[in-house]
């Protein structure tokens, strides 16, 4: 029987006549159009889309889905425009072939921005017509399985690709089945020894285990019997991959992980559910922690199921899955199911289906906040690989995030203004930090308050990439709005030079310089001055051009209130207070760096009015300020807590300190203090040369 006859057998089973014979047309012109190309394993072409469309009639999925598989490479192969199969196949199909088509690899400067790129394609692709991902994971999983042409590079290459984001892709849309093969499929290229070893050692153990598992497997189904309680007792096999994986996470050996043994049962609605599992608790005592009901809460993907673990005879582990026929499908097939369920009336998304459009949505989201497309793939990533926590919001609706998230990722999940507004939460009632990693079951409360901005340092403990990409979005946007507030007065500063301000400046000058520069708005122009990247007194002098090309005067001093934000940074190597004598170093990017005007690391750029503003403290400057002190004394005990005890009675705060002796009798304590002026480190060093036994306290500079 012709291959296509034989797929056409397997399609009527499920499909009208029409539905089939379309396919069967789709596969003639994509025969047509192959006509003379050849894989690298020598065979014909037009195998290749007959064996996708062969892995997508398994998953029964659609009729249109099944004739874009037959005609996915020929836009790109074979030169035919998608005008002509719209012509012959509908816009439906040519949309899909198109999106398909899309997804191919393209040349980019590195291997990581094409995978990015491609991803990203990918986001758009899957938001037009979820059918385009599952064509293109049922392309990928026949190249998997045709892998051993390849060289050894490109199919370890590939072999990686899928494991990190097609695998991860199939997992997030449910589909179980496909995971495991581009698992083991990937696993097997990529460490073809230790699939073969662990391949191997698994054959050995299921010899061992045939009789225990056996066992047990006739208890189970004596025990649903007498209970009156139909259902169907499987075996489960723990595949290649996730061995290897937990035998190198968890660091367990081969026999630790296969002593646990494993059984599904299926039975025919819910409530049997529950039964069952109070069937099987009746027969073996359940280990405590160990029972989770995915069927109430499900995961993320649309996954359904009872968990539980046993106690078995002789104390072995028995780990059993309950779950209904049409969990058991959702679980393997995941969104594909959705097409298998789908009644000619329904049109609406449900379940899986639904849970995949939102995911697909927010992947968008995050395409559109994130500055480019390695940091959208690495926010993607993190989301792909969840485990999952189940929290409570104050009106009791459950929301699902990935383990190890905070209060600040369940903010941005509620929603972008919540997280971007929020200063402090409460987990189960009580005021905790926003680090805090969440637990499944907490009931968490975010305080916002209006006004308020995210703080970069939430980057270093977010998990979700949603929060993720908003926090680094909006930082963006106050770096910018910043770098325009400084930019704008530097710019005033270096026009007081010419006895002139901004506002005696016509807007035809403004224009004209804005056209020199090639940008569209004034803001483009102050937000290059903030960040450093453009001199103010160039500005200055283009702006003022038609009166003469005089250089401004340096007189008079940018005042620094302390508030700055983003755009302005005070130097390490010499840590400036209010009270020092300071020079604002400009450097490009990162908007002005403030030092001390003795800082030996300026010395070079003093003069250049290119690189050197003069700045002054502001009568009503704010906040704390970092300085670092060298104390010499004599070695006693408690010497930590004296000086603590000294730094604190002076209102003072030690952020750092480190110790090491001179010798046996002599110490030397590098101490870092923040302070509000030179008025306040006064009086901390006044009160620390009160301690018995100091003999030197030197301010550190550069």
């Amino acid at each position: 029987m012709p291959a296509i006859d034989a797929l056409a057998a397997r399609l009527s089973t499920y499909l009208s006549e029409d539905q089939v014979n379309l396919v069967r047309r789709a596969y003639y012109y994509a025969e047509q159009a192959h006509d003379g190309q050849r894989r690298r394993s020598g065979e014909a072409y037009v195998t290749h889309p007959l064996a996708v469309a062969s892995i997508l009639a398994d998953m029964h999925m659609d009729h249109q889905s099944l004739m874009a598989a037959m005609l996915h490479d020929v836009i790109e192969d074979t030169g035919i425009p998608k005008d002509a199969l719209v012509k012959q196949f509908g816009e439906t199909v040519a949309e899909l072939v198109d999106g398909v088509s899309k997804l191919t690899q393209m040349n980019f400067e590195t291997k990581a921005v094409a995978q990015a790129e491609n991803f990203q394609k990918m986001a758009m692709a899957m938001a037009r017509d979820i059918r385009v991902i599952l064509v293109k994971l049922a392309d990928r999983l026949h190249n998997m399985r045709t892998l051993e042409v390849l060289s050894g590079e490109k199919r370890r290459r590939i072999a990686k690709e899928t494991l990190e984001i097609y695998a991860p892709i199939a997992n997030r849309l449910g589909m179980h089945n496909m995971r495991v093969e581009f698992e083991d499929l990937g696993f097997k290229a990529m460490h073809p020894m230790r699939s073969e070893r662990i391949r191997a050692a698994v054959r050995r153990a299921r010899g061992n285990r045939k009789e225990i598992v056996h066992k047990i497997e006739q208890s189970l189904i004596a025990c649903l019997e007498r209970e009156s309680l139909g259902g169907e007792v499987l075996g489960r096999e723990k595949h290649l991959y996730s061995i290897y994986k937990k035998m190198r996470s968890k660091r367990k050996s081969f026999g630790e992980i296969m002593d646990v043994y494993a059984f599904r049962i299926v039975v025919d609605k819910v409530d049997t559910c529950y039964r069952v599992l109070g069937a099987v608790h009746n027969l073996y005592k359940p280990l405590p922690g160990r029972f989770k009901d995915y069927i109430a809460i499900p995961k993320a993907n649309g996954y359904q199921s009872l968990h539980t673990t046993l106690f078995g005879m002789h104390g072995v582990p028995i780990e059993i899955q309950i779950r209904t026929r049409e969990m058991e499908e959702m679980a393997n097939n995941g969104i594909a199911a959705h097409w298998l369920y789908k009644s000619s009336n329904e049109d609406v998304p449900r379940g899986t289906h639904a849970r995949a459009r939102e995911w697909v949505r927010g992947v968008l989201e995050m395409q559109e906040r994130a500055g480019n497309s390695l940091e959208f793939i690495e926010s993607v990533k993190i989301d792909l690989f969840p485990d999952e926590v189940y929290v409570f919001t104050p009106k009791g609706s459950i929301m699902e995030l990935p383990k190890g998230s905070t209060a600040v990722d369940f903010a941005y999940a509620v929603h972008t203004d919540v997280g971007n507004t929020c200063i402090a939460c409460r987990i189960n009632r009580r005021l905790a930090p926003l680090s805090q990693a969440l637990e499944s079951g907490s009931t968490v409360e975010i305080v916002s308050a209006p006004g308020a901005r995210p703080n970069p340092a939430w980057l270093n403990f977010v998990v979700t990439g949603k929060a993720r990409t908003h926090i680094r979005h909006a930082l963006k946007q106050q770096r910018r709005s910043e770098s325009i507030s400084l930019g704008e007065r530097l710019l005033n500063k270096a026009l007081a030079g010419f006895e002139t301000s901004l506002e005696q400046v016509s807007q035809e000058r403004i224009r004209a310089v804005l056209a020199e520069y090639q940008m569209d708005v004034f803001e483009d122009l102050m937000e290059d001055i903030g960040l450093g990247n453009r001199m103010a007194y160039v500005i200055a002098r283009r702006l003022l051009a038609s009166d003469g090309d005089e250089t401004p005067q340096s007189e008079g001093s940018l005042a620094i209130r302390g508030t700055e934000g983003l755009v302005l940074s005070y130097a390490r190597c010499c840590s400036p207070i209010p009270g020092d004598p300071i020079l604002g170093h400009l450097s490009a990017g990162k908007g002005m760096v403030v030092h001390q005007e003795t800082c030996r690391n300026i010395a070079e750029f003093r003069q250049n009015p290119d690189k050197c503003v003069p700045l002054s403290w502001a009568r009503d400057v704010s906040g704390e300020f970092n300085v670092e002190l060298r104390i010499e004394l004599e070695h006693q005990r408690g010497l930590i807590a004296l000086l603590a005890g000294s730094v604190n009675a002076a209102d003072a705060n030690i952020e750092k300190i480190s110790m090491d002796e001179r010798d046996g009798r002599v110490s030397v304590v590098q101490l870092v203090v923040s302070v509000h002026d030179r008025v306040h480190l006064a009086r901390v060093i006044r009160k620390l040369r009160k301690i018995g036994g100091v003999s030197h306290i030197t301010r550190v500079k550069a």
